[in-house]
């Protein structure tokens, strides 16, 4: 090891919690989250950048995204380029922007999920709104500019973005431990409530919603709980209900069909092929007969999906069941989080067009700063013109009696006149009391002869008259709070005035979907699952006629009322419910559909050890039974319950479930061990306890031992057991007491 190496100890967690905080905030500030101001995410902000930085103007031909992506990647955005190509494309997308900010030329994707095309066929250029009110006025020292990643450009850390963005366009984004989604809203209304803002610095959330009165989805839909609105926005957090829009359109024959022309902004992409399904199922599983077809005949200009409803059918009865049981009902959960002074923070509304506010007013600081201090240059140059206009003849004979430019320069600007040659005494003291400046002097020796015509010089003095008065009004605007709040408002009003579109989102207070739900006939139906899983249920006679092929081909068969529930206990101690209704009931040689489908159970991870019928649960006792030797009772209304899930039992670490039965009077439990120990019992001795309960211990165990199996037995009933080439007959085994060692059978 070199002298100058060393070995620093530090404790291992502590390099791992600060790798891993400063991980987080690289993701949260230079990732993940919009900055308030501009509303952008780096990589957004960096691809507009460098658009604008290769000239490809919204009046200007497109350009391949493939350039665009790869320019931003090498000079700015060191991450992949799908990242980069996915931002572009998203900025593109007028159904997922309300405000799209690069016009794209190609196939950018659909509302119904379909991706972009490759980089190398799709074009890009700016939109004219992202030019004039995103990247207007970058050559005004309007805003910082820092190094890119390998300090070879150098790139804004923020764009002078005149409206606000993140209100706008909305903004997604998913960081470490935290998350940000803020809905898009309407661009003539969030003018006019920044422009309330602005009058009225103190307005509330609530006086801010007269201008701004709720969010404003690309693809419209109907905002149905317009008074929680006033809580959201107040505290930038909460959820926003949508609902598609439904038309109800008369067909010939006295029929009606629903139409579908607006959907909720959360069902963008695959979420319409989802709804399609949803209909599918609600038709499958018979929640309606009252629809005889669904069409997707949306296109570019717009949604239309079509539903065929069969003559009589109760179409405001059907639009309540899409709601309820589809996402054409939807909640859009708000948290409205973005980058503020350099940290992440969840703010409502008024905090939000506080912060643009802030910034407009210091990009027009800055701004109008720069175009003062050029005004002023201006003004020092025109004015030295003009004075030099007045003495022309002198200054002509300074230059030609001068040997050199620094002689010349010496005498305008300190009246230097030794080292020069003069026509006449008066020509030299003249001379000696010039004083013109630097910059002056620069701009008369620069100056062409043509400057001297009557005409140059009207027009050198109207330039000047014109520069003194934007030097006034440069001037009024910085040192007049009130001034530049009225120039900032003019630009809003043209931006306003040019690019505003009528809101396509309705906002208001809908009533909740009430569904009635069919009265079913209650009756008795067979149910029947197979080993594979497979389940479904007959009808009575039919399982009757059938008696023998279905005892014999299903593992499970239960009669029960059609509006009961099938408990199913797996050895994990659960028990999953399921509707009997939801089960597809038809002929006895119909397939059934798999339990995994229909219920929480998951067969892949559970094993099934025992069904059973509400029903039957209600009128018995249950006996359980684990691989330890624990034992209980519990009365089987206790799995009468709500949920889908449950814990039938409690068990330790490492057991579980081997048996579950009904118990009868005068039924003997027999448990039988994996090294061949066997206890007979009365299941009656067993205690009744909880089904949160653990049990008691039937059977002392040597160590390593497990119970392997548990019987059953009916008082007179007898069970014959093989063993080893043998059989053993359980009735012949002695009654012994519960929580003792058994006896060896070999």
């Amino acid at each position: 090891m070199s002298e100058t190496e060393q070995i620093l100890r530090t404790e291992y967690s502590e390099i791992m919690q600060k790798s891993y905080i400063d991980y987080a905030m690289s993701v949260i500030i230079a990732r993940a989250l919009p900055d308030v101001r501009d509303g952008l995410k780096p990589v957004q902000r960096r691809t507009l950048y460098d658009m604008y930085e290769l000239g490809i103007r919204y009046d200007k031909p497109y350009r391949k995204c493939a350039r665009i992506v790869g320019d931003t990647m090498g000079k700015y955005h060191p991450h992949g380029d799908s990242s980069i190509y996915d931002a572009l494309v998203v900025m593109a997308q007028e159904f997922k922007k309300g405000m799209p900010l690069v016009d794209g030329h190609g196939n950018f994707g659909s509302i119904e999920g379909d991706g972009a095309a490759a980089m190398r066929y799709t074009e890009a250029r700016l939109e004219k709104i992202t030019q004039e009110a995103y990247l207007a006025d970058l050559d005004k020292d309007v805003v910082d500019f820092g190094p890119n990643f390998d300090e070879t450009e150098k790139e804004p850390l923020v764009l002078p973005v005149k409206v606000p963005n993140i209100l706008i366009n909305g903004a997604e984004g998913i960081a470490v431990g935290m998350a940000t989604s803020i809905p898009p809203h309407n661009f003539g209304e969030v003018i006019e409530g920044v422009k309330a803002y602005m009058k009225n610095p103190d307005i509330n959330t609530e006086q801010m919603m007269q201008y701004i009165s709720g969010p404003d989805f690309p693809t419209g839909g109907i905002v149905v709980n317009k008074d929680d609105l006033l809580q959201i926005y107040s505290t930038g957090m909460g959820k926003i209900k949508i609902r598609g829009r439904i038309e109800i359109e008369q067909v010939k024959g006295g029929k009606e069909r629903i139409v579908i022309t607006e959907i909720p902004y959360t069902m963008i992409g695959a979420g319409i092929g989802k709804f399609l399904n949803d209909v599918y199922n609600l038709v499958e599983t018979k929640k309606t007969t009252d629809i005889v077809d669904i069409s997707n005949q949306s296109s570019k200009e717009g949604i239309r999906i079509v539903i065929e409803l069969k003559k009589g059918a109760n179409a405001t009865q059907l639009c309540n069941l899409l709601y309820k049981k589809t996402r054409l009902e939807d909640t859009f959960g708000v948290n409205m989080l973005a980058v503020a002074e350099g940290k992440p923070e969840t703010m409502g509304l008024v905090p939000i067009i506080r912060h643009h506010v802030n910034f407009q007013y210091e990009i027009a600081t800055r701004k109008y700063t720069t175009l003062l201090k050029k005004e002023l240059e201006k003004k020092e140059i025109q004015e030295g013109l003009i004075k030099a206009c007045d003495v022309i003849d002198l200054i002509i004979e300074i230059l030609r009696g001068s040997k050199n430019i620094k002689e010349a320069k010496a005498c305008l600007v300190e009246g230097e006149t030794g080292a020069i040659k003069f026509k006449s005494e008066a020509s030299k003291k003249q001379a000696s009391e010039l004083h013109f400046t630097e910059r002056q002097a620069t701009a008369i020796l620069e100056m062409r002869l043509y400057k001297l015509i009557g005409l140059e010089i009207e027009a050198l003095l109207k330039d000047h008259d014109t520069t003194l008065k934007n030097i006034a009004e440069y001037e009024e605007i910085l040192n007049n709070r009130s001034a530049m709040a009225k120039v900032i408002i003019k630009e809003l009003d043209a931006f306003k005035k040019e690019y505003a579109q009528e809101r396509k989102t309705t906002i208001e207070n809908g009533a909740e979907i009430v569904l009635e739900e069919p009265k079913v006939e209650e009756m008795d139906v067979v149910f029947l699952m197979d080993r594979f899983g497979y389940a479904r249920t007959i009808d009575v006679t039919a399982y009757e006629r059938n008696k023998e092929a279905a005892d014999s081909e299903n593992k499970y068969v239960i009669i029960c009322k059609n509006t009961d529930k099938i408990g199913i206990f797996t050895s994990q101690g659960q028990m999953h419910l399921l509707k009997v209704a939801d089960l597809p009931y038809g002929k006895f040689r119909d397939k059934g559909q798999p339990i995994d489908n229909l219920s929480n159970y998951n067969s892949s991870e559970e094993n099934l050890i025992f069904v059973a019928s509400l029903e039957q649960m209600r009128l018995h006792k249950m006996l359980f039974a684990t691989k330890t030797g624990m034992l209980k009772m519990v009365d089987g209304a206790e799995f009468d319950v709500a949920k889908r899930t449950t814990a039938a039992t409690k068990l330790s670490d490492g057991d579980e479930v081997i048996k579950i039965g009904f118990y009868e009077e005068e039924m003997h439990l027999i448990m039988q061990s994996k090294k061949g120990m066997f206890l007979r019992i009365e299941a009656g001795s067993i205690p009744e306890k909880k089904k949160g309960a653990v049990g008691v211990r039937g059977i002392r165990l040597a160590m390593g031992d497990e119970l392997e199996e548990v019987y059953l037995m009916q008082a007179g009933e007898n069970i014959v057991v093989p063993l080893k080439g043998k059989e053993l007959e359980l009735n012949r085994l002695r009654v012994g007491n519960r929580d003792t060692k058994g006896v060896k059978h070999t």
